[in-house]
């Protein structure tokens, strides 16, 4: 007799206020090999009320990952991430700044804040989706994450 493990989907939280940029990052996780579950916010203020469970994101399910842009509106991506790693309940989520930054100071920056990967976002289209379905087979698939 055969026993089947169920597996819980990943939870992933982007933080992108593109919606091109966000469709694309939909397309590339729709053929994942891994079940996940996408949370769309589209600024930095609704990034920290989804991971606090506050206002209209109350019961929000704690996120596996993190996907976030740095330049958002009402609170950048900067602020999140300093803020995120500097909370004891949320510091642990992984987070992978996806960015059109190519500045150093913003790589920087970002590491020194405590982010996980800095991935600068391609031009090109099939190349973004490439970026996209790495970020799943290492994070997803390769990448022991915490348990909540």
């Amino acid at each position: 007799m055969r026993t089947r493990i169920a597996f819980k989907p990943v939870e992933i939280l982007v933080v992108e206020d593109s919606k091109g940029d966000i469709g694309l990052i939909e397309e590339g996780f729709e053929d994942a090999k891994i079940g996940n579950i996408l949370h769309i916010v589209e600024d930095g203020e609704e990034a920290i009320a989804f991971l606090r469970g506050e206002g209209q994101f109350s019961g929000s399910p704690r996120p596996d990952i993190i996907l976030l842009d740095l330049n958002l509106p009402k609170k950048d991506g900067r602020e999140v991430l300093e803020e995120v790693k500097g909370d004891d309940e949320l510091k642990n989520i992984p987070i992978v700044v996806l960015t059109t930054s190519k500045a150093e100071e913003d790589i920087l920056r970002s590491y020194n804040l405590h982010a996980n990967a800095y991935i600068t976002k391609p031009v090109d289209f099939d190349q973004f989706l490439d970026v996209v379905r790495s970020i799943e087979n290492f994070w997803l698939e390769i990448v022991k994450l915490p348990s909540k």
